[in-house]
């Protein structure tokens, strides 16, 4: 089933670099390895690397399957503007839900991104980037209140808002909300510590039930990421209890990535009515094995609470990369379903649109 026109809400990716990049920091920046190693070879030789050497060479005016010094070497020759407007081009996404909140180095912002596709970009904000500003500055006393007021005019034109408690404290986090007598004390215990550095479960929890008393969608980093995650405290059935607790607010709430657990995540998106999921950041990562994973996700989720997202970071190649293999493991299963009886053309057709945008202008009233 050919989904090439389809249209798609990326819910969940990053600005792009706004500089040209040797060889050790583009693939630095191609998968979560902090660099490549001298013990393990080049980061191009992955799933990941392949598919790029696939797919994006045409773009740039070279054969598919182009060698990386040939790919990287034309890159350089072009350069930055030129490598984005080309990749971005061919993309085809028409809106862009941008976390702001992880800015190692100048990135574009959600409108500069958004202008390469001809499409729109909103912001997502996230909770621990302003919780450690306003805690930097408030003391432990005064932080509660003064988180809420700073979040409440941050989130004036966003449409979401975004944890990385798995990076911090893992998602096992309480599903009572928090009193603000809880919160101060510890915001006390976190500013003694020497830093205004958001790791403690109890202010996660609080950033969280701060943002759907907003009635902002909550993203969750779920999952792998790079080597500061423990990957075992990421799995999103930790949140279990925070589910059952935030449930009757309605407000919905975004599992992101997912892999290794996205099956974990697809079962919590079909027993919550308010949980939403993704295979973001895994999409590009498996390459060619991502035709394998995205059946797997909609094993039990339903299919009106899948959506897309790239969680591209710094690189077009990711967005392109993301967007292209979505399209074909989401048009190979479904077609396969038309042809094996599973289901209509009609319906397949239906549930394409659905998970491309449809969900997620919904979850996000967009």
């Amino acid at each position: 089933m050919d989904l090439t026109g389809l249209e798609l809400v990326d819910h969940h990716c990053h600005g792009l670099v706004r500089r040209d990049l040797d060889r050790a920091e583009f693939e630095a920046m191609l998968t979560e390895a902090a660099a490549p190693s001298p013990l393990g070879g080049s980061l191009l030789d992955s799933q990941l690397g392949f598919a790029l050497r696939r797919w994006c060479p045409p773009l740039l005016d070279l054969e598919p399957h182009a060698d990386a010094d040939a790919y990287l070497a034309r890159r350089a020759e072009l350069g930055v503007e030129e490598v984005h407007r080309r990749l971005m081009g061919a993309v085809g996404t028409g809106t862009f839900l941008v976390d702001t909140g992880f800015l190692p180095e100048p990135l574009t912002s959600p409108d500069e991104l958004a202008v390469l596709t001809g499409g729109v970009g909103r912001e997502v904000v996230r909770l621990e980037a302003v919780a450690e500003e306003v805690l930097s500055g408030s003391g432990a006393d005064g932080f509660p209140a003064a988180f809420r007021d700073r979040l409440a005019r941050r989130c004036r034109d966003a449409v979401g808002v975004k944890s990385v408690a798995a990076y911090r404290s893992g998602l096992a986090l309480d599903g009572p909300r928090p009193t603000d007598a809880a919160v101060v004390a510890a915001a006390d215990r976190t500013l003694r510590g020497g830093s205004a550095r958001i790791a403690d479960p109890v202010l996660h929890g609080f950033l969280v039930w701060s943002g759907i008393d907003l009635g902002m969608p909550v993203q969750f980093h779920v999952g792998l990421g790079d080597s500061d995650v423990d990957l075992h405290r990421g799995d999103p059935l930790l949140l279990t209890d925070l589910l059952r607790a935030t449930e009757p607010a309605g407000v919905p709430v975004m599992l992101l990535h997912t892999y290794p657990f996205h099956r974990h995540a697809g079962y919590l998106a079909q027993v919550f009515g308010h949980v939403f999921v993704d295979v973001g950041l895994a999409t590009h990562n498996l390459g060619a094995r991502s035709a394998a994973l995205l059946p797997e996700l909609l094993e039990l989720a339903p299919f009106g609470k899948v959506l897309f997202s790239s969680d591209a970071f710094g690189l077009p190649e990711l967005y392109l990369l993301g967007t292209l293999l979505f399209r074909r493991a989401l048009g190979g299963h479904l077609g396969a379903g038309v042809e094996g009886g599973d289901w209509t053309a009609a319906d397949a057709a239906r549930v394409a649109e659905l998970i491309g945008s449809g969900n997620a202008r919904r979850a996000y009233r967009l």
